[in-house]
């Protein structure tokens, strides 16, 4: 090319919760039954909408306008209905103008990434969702800026290591939290959410709350929306119904933007966010025309209870399943659906394997994790070695979390199988695999 044409930072953009299903697919063509683990999808995992809410899509389907352009940040009257929702909450106060509508949140979190100040960084947990970390390095030109999230106590914030990392780096502008969380499944404790407000104000800096997982909760456990506890500390909470309806297929998401007025450049910066959108024309109508229609019905509410109520015990049975090995670091997760097990230190070794009876399948495995000279690969994290064996050998198709931006080594698994005689065998062939893949 007549000049460099690839950013930097376009080094940085990694989804290994979509990367691990190349590897899968390649051992799905020899012939192996795959049990995917790897993504947040309940509709791949069998669950099934309700009848009444397929009915309020399908009479949307029906009516003309829905398959016209919509207005810019969205159909008015659902961001009334949003606005209403967030401000019953009796925390911050917002309009309809303080929400835009996006294509999913993985186009809101481009978005957000992309017009800040590439020298200006946000800092965010780790184990960090791929998405998040992925966006923010790329639009820096630099490795994700992150705080630690303890699995020593419960996966919340290292709060010291957070306050530090701010403190000591100016380039820090935002701090992002992802409550509950993903890949852990932990539920921000209120007092750790208003710390970390305190955080963002003494340092005049402002939030991003991913809350796609606010109203999935169990187990006892609640989410508190960064609505409630914002105080007058500029902020942005990313929402949508992907996971909660849930509608992956669908695509539509929004961010609201809090007190915009207490900050000038910050409201600038979520008027860039609208003007990008505006570029686009829109986002996708349908879904937006359903969402006071469905989460409006008095249906919806004990319809989501007893859904969370199934992953609260999803996540039991796991427990019984995967706690008992002890070289493990378990927590039991209360939000979101998926769960993040560690190995303890030093547990993992390079020359570990479990028994694959095919041939083809072992060779294609071994390929991945060797040398050309048949030693171990020095270039491959251990938890991917053990990630690339538990699929070979078992079927069963996790993500490492290495690829989460973290130094820890473990595997991500979700809590979405609704059929549990298949949830059952597939986690006791994952606690199968890891006990002879240790005793290798």
């Amino acid at each position: 090319m007549r000049q460099k044409l690839l950013s930097e930072g376009a080094k940085e953009l990694s989804y290994e919760i979509r990367e691990i299903v190349k590897k899968a697919d390649q051992l799905k063509k020899i012939g192996l039954d795959i049990s995917w683990e790897n993504i947040g999808d309940p509709i791949q995992k069998n669950h099934k909408l309700p009848d009444w809410i397929k009915h309020i899509i399908a009479d949307l389907v029906k009516q003309d306008d829905v398959y016209s352009y919509c207005p810019s940040k969205g159909i008015l009257s659902t961001r009334e209905f949003l606005a209403k929702q967030t401000n019953a909450m009796g925390g911050v106060q917002i309009t309809p103008e303080d929400i835009c509508f996006f294509n999913g949140l993985g186009d809101a979190i481009g978005k957000v990434y992309q017009f800040i100040t590439e020298t200006s960084r946000v800092i965010g947990p780790s184990p960090a969702y791929s998405t998040h970390s992925s966006a923010e390095a790329a639009h820096a030109n630099h490795e994700p800026l992150t705080y630690r999230l303890d699995p020593e106590n419960h996966w919340y914030p290292d709060l010291d290591d957070l306050y530090n990392k701010v403190k000591y780096n100016p380039n820090v502008v935002g701090i992002l939290i992802i409550n509950p969380d993903n890949p852990t499944g932990m539920v921000y404790p209120l007092e750790t959410l208003k710390r970390i407000v305190e955080i963002a104000k003494e340092f005049k800096l402002f939030l991003i709350a991913d809350e796609i997982y606010l109203n999935i909760t169990y187990n006892g456990a609640k989410a508190h929306a960064l609505a409630e506890i914002i105080d007058d500390v500029p902020g942005i909470s990313m929402k949508g119904i992907s996971k909660e309806l849930p509608w992956p297929g669908s695509r539509c998401g929004w961010m609201e933007y809090y007190n915009r007025d207490k900050d000038e450049d910050f409201n600038k910066f979520c008027q860039a966010l609208d003007n990008a959108k505006m570029i686009e024309v829109c986002s996708t109508k349908l879904p937006q025309l359903a969402i006071p229609k469905i989460l409006g019905d008095a249906r919806f509410k004990p319809y989501r209870e007893q859904t969370n109520q199934n992953i609260g015990r999803r996540s039991k049975i796991i427990a019984d399943i995967l706690h008992t090995v002890p070289e493990l670091t378990f927590n039991e997760t209360f939000g979101a659906f998926y769960n993040t097990i560690i190995f303890r230190k030093d547990t993992l070794k390079s020359h570990q394997k479990m028994r694959i009876d095919n041939d083809q399948i072992r060779s294609l495995v071994e390929s991945w994790v060797n040398s050309k000279d048949g030693s171990p690969s020095k270039n491959i994290q251990l938890d991917k070695r053990f990630v690339y064996y538990l699929l070979g050998a078992k079927g069963v198709c996790v993500v490492p979390i290495s690829s989460f931006c973290s130094e820890l080594q473990g595997f991500r698994v979700t809590l979405l199988e609704e059929d549990e005689t298949i949830l059952k065998r597939t986690f006791t062939a994952i606690r199968d695999g890891i006990v002879e893949y240790l005793a290798s």
